[in-house]
């Protein structure tokens, strides 16, 4: 059983319960729907459906079954890191490694890479244990994981109330339409496709700010920073916007121009991180330059290396 008990935050106003349970708890959206069903998780003490829409302030409290599972094990996967002290540690993930074990992804993860380091981490009964955020399996860049259980709640929390800053470069097709500007569009479930993510009506607030660094022929480099985290959001906001990030198949991204860059995924990177630290809250900086390959990219695009 795990206990979920929290406050609708701002951030999850206008959330799904199912969903927000889900993500409090770390469990599957599943597992959160049947709880809800069943009426071990409530809202104010009350009953609801997993569609209820949550109200910032709404009390959520209960506990939702778990299924027994096999718990994830170290092995021998290098680690690039880039910051590390006795309360947690900030990894570069290099694309094509998946965060944490999941459905077809049992063993290589991150997170059987952070536990062969044998170092010690947040919630180490989790299959994610450790995780504070995630990147997507072919997005290169700084994650970040804590070692103890109240670091992580204190990361977690900082994350959700935005005193976490994210920074992506991204090279995009085309230019979008000004120098600098904010994408602020609801992302959900895509209505056919149900495994891809969409701009819709009902879906999460959402909201990714852009930079123009750098033009080209057919393309621009972009600084971005996410105010909110939502899966594929930098992807889905970009390929909304009419500039698709170079060398991404599932929304876009895959033309000539990107063949001819040598691109074999997204150009899509985490270079940034700043965030307090649970001990006293002060600033920790964090930077990660480019890996090669996308380094290679973008010297064939006659860009400048960021």
């Amino acid at each position: 059983m795990k206990d979920v008990s929290f406050s609708a935050g701002p951030d999850e106003a206008g959330t799904r319960l199912d969903v927000a349970v889900a993500k409090r708890a770390s469990v599957t959206r599943g597992l959160a729907q049947a709880a809800i069903k069943e009426g071990t998780v409530t809202v104010g003490g009350r009953a609801v459906r997993p569609s209820h829409r949550l109200e910032e302030g709404e009390e959520v409290s209960g506990t939702v079954s778990v299924p027994t599972v096999e718990l994830p094990q170290g092995e021998d996967i290098d680690l690039v890191l880039r910051y590390e002290d006795e309360r947690l540690l900030v990894v570069s993930k290099p694309a094509g490694l998946v965060t944490h074990p999941a459905r077809g992804h049992d063993t290589g993860t991150l997170v059987n890479a952070l536990l062969g380091l044998g170092v010690p981490l947040a919630a180490a009964t989790s299959i994610r244990p450790g995780i504070v955020h995630r990147l997507d399996k072919d997005t290169s860049g700084l994650l970040l994981v804590a070692k103890d259980d109240d670091a992580q709640a204190f990361l977690v929390d900082a994350l959700r109330e935005r005193r976490i800053e994210r920074r992506y470069v991204a090279l995009v097709r085309g230019r979008p339409p000004a120098d600098s500007g904010t994408i602020e569009a609801p992302i959900g479930r895509h209505p056919t496709k149900r495994r891809l993510f969409a701009v819709v009506g009902d879906g999460r607030h959402s909201v990714t700010h852009y930079e123009i660094a750098q033009v080209g022929d057919r393309l621009a480099l972009l600084d971005l920073k996410l105010e909110t985290g939502r899966t594929h959001q930098i992807r889905v906001h970009l390929a909304h916007l009419g500039n698709p990030v170079l060398g991404d198949r599932v929304y876009g991204g895959v033309s000539e121009l990107s063949r001819e860059l040598g691109l074999t995924r997204p150009f899509l990177h985490a270079r940034s991180l700043r965030f307090p630290h649970p001990d006293d809250g002060r600033e920790i900086h964090v930077e990660d330059e480019l890996p090669q390959d996308l380094a290679e990219a973008l010297e064939r695009a006659g860009l400048a290396a960021v």
